[in-house]
């Protein structure tokens, strides 16, 4: 059966269901026809008078109907009706098994489906299909393969592209900005337009760095092995020490709740919480608050990163995981960002087959979850 083809599996199916309906709908007329029909004509070869040597013809139309015949007629016309609607049952019956037949012949195409959609970037070489499968999918599964080759090809020289331009791009700024720094300390006493124009070159050198710095980042992670026992309480204490400078600027008070131990590479999870706290911050009200919780909901790890800002704008809630998307560009430059902080929070998490998204937002604050699957669980 496995080696027949979809088309010949659906067109069998159909004909041994409607041939077996059929069978069965012949055997129920001519079961009734013959019992019911043998009832009548016993009664009607019977009927008359038997004194005068042969029996009389029945008249349907005679007004003096015999009772007893009367009763069988009519007994034989509801079992007739009884019958159709047995024909009637089996008929709608045969159809709601085709129904589940042909979905259960169908198989292979949902599974096909739900590999298709469980395709993600990082794991393009996995979401691979044996060619196994039914002649009718065995074209399917060949172009599939081949555009999952294709992707990985693709994402792969974007990475590179990312990666070598950081590259090339780092050593110049390096340059650039020891020139503006040296230049500043050896003439203290310019104009205060030029001071001025100094300081800007130099704000903008060191974002163009941080920039470049990120970008290598994100083309060289995906080569990072995901094997390390993380703890996540104690990183969160990190961050919080390393970020403490930053907050108390502020004022902001640091919380956090909750811990796990998960599987992953500690150096981007670092990275991931680092990006999300720090954004916390950044955009806060002064004398705010920024609190990291840690649980386990629905057999997942949830880190949620909440914090007591202004709120993000609900059209937004999903492109500021966009490369260099800024909600408020303006603050984004007065604090240094580059629109790419939560663009490598998402390509961690998705590296690590979870989910990041912006649980809730208001004019009272936002909370942005990051979910990990189970087995990225260590208990």
């Amino acid at each position: 059966m496995k080696r027949l083809s979809l088309q010949w599996r659906i067109t069998l199916m159909t004909a041994l269901l409607i041939g077996a309906t059929c069978i069965f709908m012949n055997v129920l007329i001519g079961y009734s026809g013959s019992r019911y029909m043998d009832s009548i004509g016993s009664y009607v070869t019977g009927y008359g008078d038997t004194d005068k040597g042969e029996p009389e013809f029945f008249d349907p139309e005679h007004e003096k109907l015999d009772r007893e015949l009367t009763i069988v007629i009519n007994g034989v016309q509801e079992s007739f009706i009884a019958t159709n609607g047995y024909i009637t049952a089996a008929t709608l019956l045969g159809g709601v098994l085709a129904y589940f037949l042909s979905g259960h012949a169908l198989k292979p195409r949902r599974t096909f489906t739900a590999r298709v959609e469980k395709v993600q970037p990082n794991n393009l070489t996995d979401m691979k299909i044996t060619e196994e499968v039914l002649p009718e999918m065995r074209q399917f599964v060949k172009s599939f393969n081949l555009m999952l080759d294709r992707l990985d090809e693709g994402f792969t020289a974007q990475r590179q592209f990312a990666g070598n331009a950081a590259h090339e791009l780092r050593t110049p700024l390096s340059l650039m900005q020891a020139q503006l720094e040296l230049f500043s300390a050896e003439h203290p006493e310019v104009l205060p337009e030029t001071a001025e124009f100094l300081r800007l070159l130099c704000e903008q050198t060191e974002r163009m760095t941080q920039m470049t710095k990120t970008l290598l980042e994100m083309s060289k992670f995906r080569t990072v092995s995901c094997a390390d026992r993380i703890e996540i309480g104690p990183m969160v204490e990190e961050i919080f020490t390393d970020l403490a400078p930053l907050a108390e600027k502020n004022n902001i008070a640091l919380e956090s709740t909750g811990d796990a131990v998960m599987t992953g590479s500690d150096t981007l999870i670092y990275r991931l919480l680092y990006n999300l706290t720090e954004n916390a911050i950044r955009y806060n009200r002064f004398d705010g608050t920024v609190n990291i919780t840690v649980t386990h909901k629905d057999n997942q790890l949830v880190i949620t990163v909440a914090d007591t800002g202004y709120g993000i704008p609900e059209q937004y809630r999903e492109s500021i995981f966009q490369s260099f998307f800024r909600v408020d560009k303006s603050r984004s430059r007065e604090y240094g960002g580059v629109g790419l902080g939560l663009s490598l929070v998402w390509e961690i998490v998705t590296l690590h087959n979870g989910k990041v998204r912006v649980e809730e937002s208001s004019e009272k604050g936002t909370a942005i979850a990051v979910k990990f699957p189970t087995d990225t669980i260590k208990f």
